[in-house]
């Protein structure tokens, strides 16, 4: 009995055995969970705190300094006592912002309405096949790749009264040479609208252009058997299926035309008597010249409240456009 017990003592283990100290103990599922939720969130923290910082601290502070009485000696003392709604209600008691609420509508409808208008065609131009096409194209990316501030510079050069290439022009062909486009208070609003049209122009045309080329073919090709003209098929087939991409284009045309500057001060600073004023002029008139941060901080967050409504309906449209 000892002998069988010895010998048996003595035999080597099985190799493919697990040893004892490498065998994996099971895994807590609640450890688990806990382990993949703090790597999610370390992926994530990077973008989070850039977007408190950068974007979400100074839409606090602009909410809060629209309630402050909050002027240049505030930078210096740090003292901004609240004053209620006081900036709100002068405001909108004043009669300038009403004023530049509506040109800031009209000049957002009627820069929308050309840069769309005049994108959309080019883009089913260029769908076409003939030589230069892409040259020409890309020429036409130009305004567009230029800073605004140039390119208000440059036309105004060109609008001038006097000394204006357009007037010049118009007046070699027997029209009017001496049309004030920028000093007059019933052209300067239109010849804003304009230039930035100009300049929009672009961007609509290569996003139509792209949506144009997921249209399927077999579909034009099918209503052109079936006699409906180029203008029926367009109507009928295109565009319904480039509904998504203009509901992009004009919302983010929106957003950023609701609210632009540079053009508006290069060209005429919000003149003459006020006839370009817009909202994104008022808040740097209320800011930096007449040094009333509270009242422009009022209308920045207008212009804020204006642009997050617009989000919010492009955010649900793509979500409806998915489902």
């Amino acid at each position: 009995m000892s002998s069988t017990t010895a010998s048996a003592a003595a035999l080597p283990a099985d190799p493919k055995a697990p040893a004892a100290d490498t065998v994996k103990k099971p895994v807590n599922p609640r450890s688990a969970k806990r382990r993949k939720s703090l790597a999610q969130w370390g992926f994530i923290a990077p973008a989070v705190i850039f977007m408190a910082l950068f974007f979400g601290y100074p839409l606090v502070r602009n909410i809060v300094m629209s309630f402050q009485d909050y002027s240049p000696s505030t930078f210096f003392t740090g003292e901004a006592p609240f004053n209620g709604t006081d900036n709100w209600s002068n405001v909108f008691n004043d009669g300038l912002f009403g004023k530049a609420l509506w040109q800031t509508i009209l000049f957002t409808v009627g820069s929308l309405v050309g840069q769309f208008c005049i994108g959309l065609a080019l883009a089913v131009f260029f769908t076409r096949r003939f030589p230069l096409n892409g040259i020409l194209r890309s020429l036409i990316l130009l305004p567009w790749l230029v800073p605004m501030v140039v390119s208000g510079i440059v036309w105004r050069r060109i609008f001038d009264q006097d000394t204006g290439v357009l007037n010049s022009f118009l007046g070699t062909i027997g029209l009017p040479g001496d049309t004030p486009w920028l000093t007059s208070t019933s052209m300067a609003l239109i010849s804003v609208i304009l230039v930035n049209i100009w300049i929009g122009i672009p961007f609509n045309m290569v996003i139509l252009y792209g949506g144009l080329q997921e249209v399927p073919k077999e579909l034009n090709e099918a209503a052109a058997l079936d006699g409906a003209s180029a203008w029926r098929t367009f109507r009928s087939v295109t565009l319904p299926m480039l509904k998504p991409v203009i509901t992009v284009v004009l919302v983010l045309g929106f957003m950023s035309t609701v609210k632009i500057l540079d053009l508006v001060l290069a060209l005429t600073d919000g003149g003459p008597a006020d006839s370009t004023q817009t909202l994104g002029t008022l808040t740097y008139q209320n800011s930096f010249v007449q040094m009333d941060f509270g009242a422009g901080a009022v209308v920045g967050n207008i212009l804020i409240l204006i642009s997050a409504v617009f989000a919010v309906f492009y955010l649900r449209v793509n979500r409806n456009e998915g489902k």
